[in-house]
């Protein structure tokens, strides 16, 4: 092995692909052995990413397990649902380290998986499989070799409640997540839903009851309030390139108020590099994280038991990329924080 850790980025002209290049680019303890892309297979990686240029010459290859196998110790799988499975499944049995950034591993179930997904292409490695989410997994990451990291939603949405369900705060009935993201969190495709014309000055939810994050959000609030949870969760698409923010309402077993709260989640969160409880009573804004690996949260009360959790996360950061590499530095040994002290930039 060399000196430094030698990288593989499967998928790397998405947007999650790309986002996980410039982070790595400044990781002091690594660097970038392969990058792979079907369509751009041949071309230079700034060719593709004209920011890299100057940082980043690396021509881009077709995806071959095998091949990368010899020239990697770590791989980043930026791949769509249903083909990182595959792909993991030779990495792994090769001897390298894989952080998943698709949703196949990240549920536990191959049941609720396969209703969700489709059928899995790597079943054998979903019990071995640690959810990515340090604030909640960080010791169980640190001694995995393959690490499912979580959805944007889950993470929002999660990072915001999971304070109130571990420490029994609230009725574990009537949870509502309504959450708003960034264009970008639809991947880098050509779409016409997604196009400028179609999103500029409109707001629309989608998978209403039925969006495939849900299974993933409520597995995690289970495993926190160590009881069955079932949660409303509906998604909305805003006119903005990145950036989410999840509003999560519940119902407090006994009446509290945003300091009782906000003491909660200070001791909750306490000593966590990227999250940060904002001060009593201020909401939380998306580009304030913007670039950024942080989530900032803001629990506030009523008094007479209403509770609102407010949280915002970059979705192609802490959302994907940034927690992707949060978790390699966990699995490898490094400062969880190595190449990811970077802040919003405001305006």
């Amino acid at each position: 092995m060399s000196e430094k850790l030698r990288i593989a980025v499967c998928g790397a002209t998405g947007y999650t692909g790309f986002e996980l290049v410039r982070l790595l680019l400044n990781h002091p303890k690594v660097e970038l052995a392969a990058l792979t892309s079907q369509q751009s297979a041949g071309k230079k990686m700034s060719e593709v990413l004209r920011s890299v240029a100057g940082r980043c010459e690396i021509v881009l290859e077709k995806l071959d397990p095998k091949a990368l196998a010899k020239k990697a110790d770590f791989a980043f799988l930026a791949l769509p649902h249903g083909e990182a499975a595959e792909t993991a499944a030779a990495l792994l049995e090769a001897g390298l380290k894989v952080v998943d950034l698709s949703a196949d591993f990240r549920i536990h179930d191959l049941a609720v998986y396969e209703k969700t997904y489709e059928h899995h292409k790597a079943p054998n490695y979903l019990k071995e499989a640690v959810y990515g989410l340090p604030e909640l997994h960080r010791e169980k990451i640190k001694k995995a070799r393959l690490v499912a990291n979580p959805g944007c939603y889950p993470t929002a949405t999660i990072l915001a409640l999971a304070p109130l369900l571990k420490n029994g705060a609230v009725s574990h009935d009537g949870l509502i997540a309504d959450a708003k993201s960034g264009v970008s969190g639809a991947g880098r495709k050509a779409d016409l839903a997604f196009s400028f014309s179609e999103v500029e000055n409109g707001i629309k939810a989608y998978g209403v009851f039925t969006h495939r994050h849900t299974p993933e959000i409520e597995q995690e609030l289970s495993g926190a309030a160590g009881a069955p949870i079932k949660i409303t969760f509906t998604p909305h698409l805003i006119p903005m390139n990145r950036g989410i923010l999840s509003t999560v309402y519940a119902r407090a077993k006994n009446g509290l108020s945003t300091a009782d709260l906000s003491a909660l989640y200070r001791r909750f969160y306490e000593g966590e590099p990227f999250v940060r409880v904002l001060p009593e009573g201020v909401p939380p804004r998306t580009q304030d994280v913007a670039g950024s690996n942080y989530c900032d949260v803001s629990p506030i009360g009523a008094g007479d038991g209403r509770v609102i959790c407010l949280s915002a996360i970059d979705n192609l950061v802490k959302g994907a990329s940034g927690q992707a590499m949060q978790n390699m530095n966990l699995m490898m040994g490094y400062p969880e924080t190595a190449g990811l002290e970077g802040f919003a930039a405001v305006p």
